[in-house]
């Protein structure tokens, strides 16, 4: 049975209310596992995402930085994302890239990428995040064949957002250099993952949300997950992003994962949030995923404020950009292209990576390859 099969027969809207409705001693409860080094149960994370949970932030925060120290040192990864097209084929009502925004549409030339890359490289970094829109038309299969092997003379890691692909395609892109694969849910809520997806293939739910399990069949060192928060109510989209992790640790064990968690922001189209997420509600869930699963690896992106990232990045980031571009060939020229949302922190890499210096943490370009255990090369396949 697959994640899909497992979240859909349950009613997620259940999870907002039994979040609500945790008590103070459960919350004690969780807190007092954490500190002792108890595994956490579902019931516990929910309490500590609940209001119930907002008093004891500090104590939380507290935790979570210890145990991210622990298990990740002082470290953390910096990454950059490398829109190679904007062009899409869904209609998604949030998104800037959706196909019903009329802007100049743009995807990168094999050349174009290569300046782009050296651009990158020029940044610092090896790191790479490549972004496209959704059009298999444009940039299919064939097009990654030709410009991954380009991004992969650049990369010491190699990671992927684009269109969910199958099986096959995925064990293709394995081979040609990539480590690590995101797919965000957007939404675990049936209907308002419906009203939200227009027309395209996204609007296939039970393929989008299988992704993460055809990239771990396909042997991907890594597998992100996020849900974009403010589309639905936050709480019931976080538990059940966290039940996926669960799914996840049970049946992809030697694969290592990652989450995301995209807070709405602006972009054409004029969509705002229905369920907005505060600042200190993001804080209090990072907390409570970190002394949930202190495997976990998080990332944090530019669509957040310099202030919330420079107070949540010691307490649990593992990675995080900087000087990044949502359009493509941002990094190699001057263009004013449409971006696939606002950036909120247009700091540079140098302002970033001295903010993290002065928390004590070291910011890292190079993130190291690990071959999952029991997995055949990729040249197996």
């Amino acid at each position: 049975m697959s994640f899909y099969d497992e979240i859909t027969a349950l009613d997620i809207r259940s999870y907002a209310r039994a979040v609500d409705a945790s008590s103070d001693s459960e919350v004690s409860r969780a807190l007092s596992k954490s500190r002792s080094g108890d595994p956490l149960d579902l019931g516990d994370f929910m309490a500590l995402i609940s209001p119930k949970a907002a008093p004891y932030l500090s104590d939380m925060a507290v935790l979570a930085e210890k145990h991210t120290r622990r298990r990740f040192g002082n470290t953390v990864s910096m990454y950059v994302p490398l829109y190679l097209s904007n062009r899409c084929l869904n209609n998604c009502r949030y998104c800037g890239f959706a196909a019903h925004n009329k802007y100049p549409r743009k995807h990168l030339l094999p050349e174009e990428t290569r300046r782009e890359c050296e651009a990158i490289h020029r940044m610092g970094y090896e790191n790479i995040l490549v972004v496209s829109g959704e059009d298999p038309r444009v940039c299919g299969m064939d097009y990654f064949r030709e410009h991954l092997p380009i991004v992969a003379e650049y990369a010491s890691y190699m990671s992927l957002e684009i269109q969910p692909l199958d099986i096959d395609e995925y064990r293709e892109m394995r081979k040609l250099g990539v480590d690590y694969v995101c797919v965000y849910q957007e939404t675990y809520d049936p209907e308002c993952y419906r009203i939200n997806h227009l027309s395209g293939k996204k609007r296939d739910m039970r393929y989008r949300m299988e992704t993460p399990e055809r990239v771990g069949d396909a042997g991907i060192d890594k597998v992100g997950l996020g849900a974009l928060l403010g589309l639905f109510d936050w709480k019931a989209d976080v538990v059940a992003l966290t039940r996926h992790l669960m799914y996840m640790r049970r049946h992809y064990w030697g694969t290592r994962l990652s989450i995301s968690f995209p807070r709405l922001r602006p972009a054409e189209g004029g969509f705002q949030p229905e369920y907005p997420v505060s600042d200190r509600q993001m804080i209090q869930c990072l907390c409570a995923w970190r002394l949930f699963d202190h495997e976990l690896e998080i990332s944090i992106s530019t669509r957040e404020s310099p202030r919330f990232r420079d107070v949540i990045t010691p307490v649990v980031i593992t990675s995080i950009s900087a000087g990044s571009s949502t359009q493509p060939g941002g990094y190699a020229e001057d263009h004013h292209d449409l971006p696939q949302f606002i950036i909120s922190d247009s700091r540079s890499v140098t302002e970033v990576t001295a903010a993290l210096r002065r928390c004590g943490l070291e910011p890292v370009f190079r993130e190291a390859r690990s071959q999952i255990p029991g997995m055949p090369e990729a040249a197996g396949f």
